[in-house]
């Protein structure tokens, strides 16, 4: 009989094939959670385009001003023109870790997993295994339905940082989807 162990829980069989059902609709809930009612060319965390959105004007501004509008971007679930604005950032400042952290979190809520996992190579490159990187990792792991990778990287990120309460916030996420996906 298979045995697998998740996050501490021990499954045996059936029950793990079941625990990975149960776990993809889990995360397929979460993804459209903030679905928004247009579906054509709409993505599943808003009315926004599932592209980076092109800004015709984007060489004029500078990197200050291209953080202030990909922040508010950002937290206007506008995540196509926020990638954008990220990406001056981390051309003006390629040496400063706020932009790769947007963009990459851009791109997961883009569900472009490809360029985030990019952006998040060239952040651990130029700022090693920090809690906000392992955190933002172990979140787009955690959107992609990867939720064993996702809590590697959410441990290694509370071992960092024990008393972090994003961190937390994401492993009691973690843990109440696992906990569905077992019911």
């Amino acid at each position: 009989m298979l045995i697998a162990e998740f996050g501490g829980w021990i499954m045996r069989g059936d029950t793990r094939r079941s625990f990975r059902y149960g776990v993809c609709a889990v995360a397929l809930a979460v993804a459209l959670s903030g679905c928004s009612s247009k579906l054509v060319g709409a993505s599943t965390w808003g009315n926004n385009s599932l592209k980076v959105a092109e800004i015709s004007d984007i060489g004029s501004y500078t990197a200050d001003t291209a953080l202030v509008q990909a922040r508010a971007h950002f937290r206007n679930n506008d995540y196509g023109h926020s990638a954008a604005f990220y990406k001056r950032v981390v051309e003006l400042r390629p040496k400063d870790p706020e932009g790769y952290v947007g963009l990459g979190a851009s791109y997961d809520r883009l569900r472009r997993f490809d360029l985030a996992d990019r952006v998040y190579a060239s952040l651990h490159q130029l700022s090693g295994g920090t809690v906000q990187y392992h955190n933002n990792v172990g979140y787009s792991y955690m959107l992609r339905g990867k939720l064993g990778e996702a809590l590697g990287h959410f441990r290694k990120a509370e071992k960092l940082a024990p008393d972090n309460v994003v961190v937390a916030n994401n492993l009691q996420i973690l843990a109440r989807a696992a906990a569905e996906a077992r019911a």
